[in-house]
């Protein structure tokens, strides 16, 4: 019998606001915790299943970008949509410290400070979209426009062209 999935911070968070979500879990016995790979164990559409990435401006602002897992953040399009003249990655021993979250486990919900949050256009087309839990092998189905109220985000062209 499969065990009963717990509750995480960014699962409470939704049903607290009376957003409708859907559970997904996944195995990651096998240490594939990447977004394609989670997409493939959950026999998702790949262009559904999104990630977050955590970025910095070149004046120390943190800025999140949340784009589809088989695509690549265009730092110069990031940046744009955040306003700021540069933009680059945090180093991935940073990620736990500014979100409270692990690498593989990083929710744009429930973050240990509200930061500005941008979403590829690409989650537009879309009834619902995929996204961490906020723990490895968990992911949550959401509306994007529920997503993007709830993190007070924004919708901007995200992603490298071609990818």
């Amino acid at each position: 019998m499969a065990k009963a999935m717990s509750k995480t911070n960014a699962m409470r968070i939704l049903e607290r606001e009376k957003i409708p979500y859907r559970e997904h879990t996944y195995s990651h016995d096998d240490g594939a915790i990447d977004g394609i790979s989670v997409a493939e164990k959950m026999g998702q559409d790949p262009g559904q299943v999104f990630k977050t990435l955590i970025t910095r401006s070149s004046h120390g602002g943190i800025y999140v970008f949340v784009i589809p897992v088989a695509k690549e953040l265009d730092l110069k399009a990031a940046a744009r949509a955040a306003g700021v003249k540069s933009i680059a990655m945090i180093h991935v021993s940073e990620i736990l410290e500014i979100t409270g979250y692990i690498r593989g486990g990083c929710s744009p919900i429930g973050m240990k400070k509200l930061y500005p949050t941008s979403f590829d256009c690409a989650c537009q087309n879309l009834e619902t979209v995929i996204v961490s839990g906020g723990k490895i092998g968990y992911q949550i189905e959401v509306a994007p426009q529920d997503l993007i109220r709830l993190t007070r985000g924004s919708v901007a062209p995200l992603t490298k062209e071609g990818l």
